[in-house]
């Protein structure tokens, strides 16, 4: 993260970060904790920066906010913006959201149970250790793996990954990102525009 996460007002949290792997890590972490609205804002980050999230400003924490708000009734309770509601197909900021929507919805399906292998399998274990790991057959941790969409997920996020990295390119010359998630405004972390697009994340609990 550039700025880490801090509680920015009432249950949001906020950071800012320049990093769309981190911006997909938190939509996943905050998915499986349950209960949070998401939302993604591109924008500038005015500099020099500040040492706390809560001190920053710039385009990208006006479209945090937008974001925030949108995810309340969006669907998912996830939304990217970078200035208005993304409507044009081709626009990258509507396909990243698009992606992010498909796979937040895959993996609130989850059960604990299947949570409880895919970190296994993600943290490189094959099935049949992460079967022992778990004391259960290779075959029931395979159909644990498939009912989460273990392999969807994976191809999606990285999917997720690639097309906002692509939103935020897009966005350098005018804007750089934020996100935010819910029950606190969460903001990822963020980058001079000069250098590269930013992401802020930021939220509230549904």
């Amino acid at each position: 993260m550039v700025l880490p996460f801090e509680r920015t007002a009432g249950d949001e949290i906020q950071a800012l970060t320049d990093d769309p792997s981190a911006v997909v890590a938190v939509i996943r972490i905050l998915t499986r904790i349950g209960g949070w609205r998401i939302g993604v804002g591109l924008g500038e980050v005015d500099t020099p920066l500040p040492v706390g999230t809560r001190q920053a400003r710039g385009p990208a924490y006006v479209s945090a906010r937008s974001a925030v708000e949108a995810s309340r009734s969006a669907p998912g309770h996830l939304a990217v913006r970078r200035s208005g509601p993304p409507t044009d197909p081709a626009d990258p900021v509507w396909r990243a959201e698009s992606a992010l929507l498909v796979v937040r919805s895959l993996m609130e399906r989850r059960t604990e149970e299947g949570w409880r292998v895919v970190d296994l399998l993600d943290a490189g274990l094959s099935n049949q250790d992460a079967a022992r790991r778990l004391g259960i057959s290779p075959s029931a941790a395979s159909q644990r793996a498939t009912r989460a969409a273990h392999a969807e997920v994976r191809r999606g996020l990285r999917l997720a990954r690639d097309l906002l990295a692509e939103a935020m390119t897009t966005a350098v010359a005018a804007d750089v990102g934020m996100i935010a998630a819910g029950p606190a405004t969460i903001a990822s972390t963020g980058e001079d525009a000069s250098t590269g697009g930013d992401a802020s994340t930021g939220g509230d609990d549904t």
